[in-house]
């Protein structure tokens, strides 16, 4: 986690050099400013539009995954948009941009089932799933009488 927290660093300081390289210092703190506005602007019209699939999800009654997924992958695409930076704002506009959002969302929601099936696996051993269905007990009939088996013991 570490060395990927350091390669990130490293391609921030390197993203930003080039850039300022290029366009100068007052370019680049114009376009990370307007990266940052832009892309907070853009979080939040997305957001809101999860939002409201969610609810319309959540009210309708049907699973929401999706919806909630891509909340929070606007939510995450948001957070990575305002820390300054070039490669965090290239990687939070993909997060909310809605066709690589549905290329994420697909990938975690893989990922998660495969936590969820190993999570469970662990806890409690392997997971058997057995087709069956339940059937109601069958109510005696008024016609017959009662029958009580046993033997009559006399003494």
């Amino acid at each position: 986690m570490a060395v990927a927290f350091l390669l990130y660093v490293f391609a921030e300081i390197a993203a930003i050099w080039a850039v300022g390289s290029a366009v100068g210092v007052l370019g680049t703190l114009g376009l990370l400013l307007a990266g940052a506005f832009l892309g907070s602007w853009l979080a939040r019209r997305e957001g809101g539009k999860a939002m409201r699939a969610f609810t319309s999800a959540a009210r309708s009654g049907r699973p929401a995954e999706k919806e909630l997924t891509d909340g929070m992958l606007v939510g995450l695409g948001g957070v990575l948009i305002l820390v300054p930076g070039f490669v965090s704002d290239v990687l939070g506009l993909l997060l909310i941009l809605p066709p690589s959002r549905a290329v994420a969302r697909r990938l975690w929601l893989k990922r998660m089932e495969k936590r969820a099936v190993r999570f469970a696996n662990r806890r409690r051993g392997p997971v058997m799933v057995v087709d069956s269905e339940v059937v109601p007990p069958e109510e005696p009939r008024r016609d017959q009488p009662t029958v009580i088996e046993g033997r009559v013991i006399e003494g």
